[in-house]
Order: structure tokens, then sequence, then C-alpha cells
């Protein structure tokens, strides 16, 4: 079921209102729009995993320890660097705290009034 507009809209706000309030937890949780998937990364990640098998397949023909985890480290990093994010567009934006003049208000106490609101019947 599709959310309504006005729900699309307190959501946004929530959202807004969490990287204002606590930026560094609203990035850890990945719904920050600058952060997203490099094709290069992605790639290149791919090839080292491949690499990888590869490496490990040799070392278990060739009954070689050190072949083996050498293939399996390899493997791994490539995974590691496939699934990394870039963020180049979080760090130019970094630095913003908002709006100098406004005074801010926790997190908790805006829900509330959004929540007083509604039991008023207000909009």
């Amino acid at each position: 079921m599709p959310l309504s507009e006005h729900e699309q809209k307190l959501l946004e706000q929530l959202e807004k209102q969490l990287h204002e309030d606590d930026p560094k937890f609203a990035n850890s949780m990945g719904s920050d729009p600058g952060r997203s998937w490099s094709t290069r990364h992605v790639v290149i990640g791919v090839l080292c995993a491949l690499a990888g098998v590869f490496l490990l397949l040799v070392g278990v023909t060739l009954q070689s320890i050190f072949v083996g985890v050498l293939g399996f480290v390899v493997m791994g990093g490539g995974v590691y660097f496939a699934t990394m994010r870039s963020s180049a567009a979080a760090k130019a934006g970094k630095g913003s705290t908002g709006k100098p003049g406004k005074p801010r208000s926790s997190f908790m106490s805006n829900l509330e009034e959004r929540w007083d609101e509604r039991r008023r019947g207000e909009p």
C-alpha cells in the first residue's frame, strides 16, 4: 500500500530533521542520496574477485597453501572493494550546519509537537 502525499511529506521532513540533528547516524543508515554505487568500484572489485577465485583454484590444484590463501584474500578484497560506496557528493556537502540564526530544537521535541498538532486536528 503506497503512502499518501501527506505521509510522504512528513517522512521527508523527518528524514531532513534527522540529517540536521544527527548527521553521523543518518549517514550510517545509508539513506543519504549523496552516497551511490560506483561502477568503477564494482567492475574492479568483480575482476579482483574473479582473479582471487582463479588463484584459489590454482592453489588447490598445485596443493599450495600459500597460493590458496592468497587467492582467498584477493577474492575477499575484491568483494569488499566492489561493495564500497563512493561519497564524493557527501564530502562536498560537508560543513554546512543549517541556518545560523535559527535555534535548533531536538528531534524528539519536534516529533512531540507534530504529534500534539495531529491530536488537536491541525494539518
